[in-house]
């Protein structure tokens, strides 16, 4: 059975340099046999936070949302893909990402982040770990650093020049830690009910 993974990204701005980033993620997760998908905020556009999913009476939330949730408890995984705004993560993808929280329990969730600096969005992905482990996910202890991101990527995602190459190499330990923890917990869940 292969992997489902939902892979996030959450820049809202009109030159997204990042979309180059997941759009490699969800590229190289398929060609190595995993079913991933590309869950872009900006597209899925939820309104800031009022209500979270669980706070609507059932059958009654957004048609988006309603949809969004169906997708991340049929995931066996997550992959947040996250530039850093002044040292922190972007608030498309939090606003998206706290609409939720029962629905991520029980999985495991990755790391990429990137910058146009040398620190390749370092700051984010450090903000991104406690938050995701208060949320219920199992972080990896892969991540993957991408900077300066116009540098690493084409236009169309593909890699150049050593920064390509270094992704390549970072991001196939990742996916390999990630394959290994989607399988485990998704074996256990079938095992053994979540204690809750």
């Amino acid at each position: 059975m292969s992997d489902r993974i939902l892979v996030f990204y959450g820049s809202y701005r009109a030159d997204r340099m990042g979309i180059r980033l997941a759009d490699y993620c969800v590229r190289t997760l398929n060609a190595r046999g995993a079913q991933a998908e590309l869950i872009d905020a900006k597209a899925v556009d939820l309104p800031m936070l009022d209500r979270m999913y669980k706070e609507y009476p059932k059958g009654q939330a957004p048609a988006a949302m309603e949809a969004l949730a169906d997708k991340i408890r049929q995931a066996d995984g997550f992959i947040f893909v996250t530039g850093e705004y002044n040292w922190g993560v972007q608030p498309g993808l939090k606003n998206l990402t706290d609409h939720y929280l029962e629905e991520w329990f029980w999985r495991p969730a990755g790391i990429v982040s990137y910058s146009a600096g040398r620190l390749s969005g370092a700051h984010a992905s450090v903000a991104w770990h406690g938050t995701l482990s208060e949320m219920g996910m199992v972080v990896i202890s892969s991540t993957v650093t991408v900077g300066p991101i116009g540098k690493t990527l084409d236009a169309q995602g593909a890699p150049i020049d050593e920064a390509g190459k270094s992704l390549e190499k970072s991001f196939a330990r990742f996916a390999d830690d990630l394959a290994w923890w989607s399988e485990a917990a998704r074996a256990q869940r079938e095992r053994k009910a979540p204690p809750y």
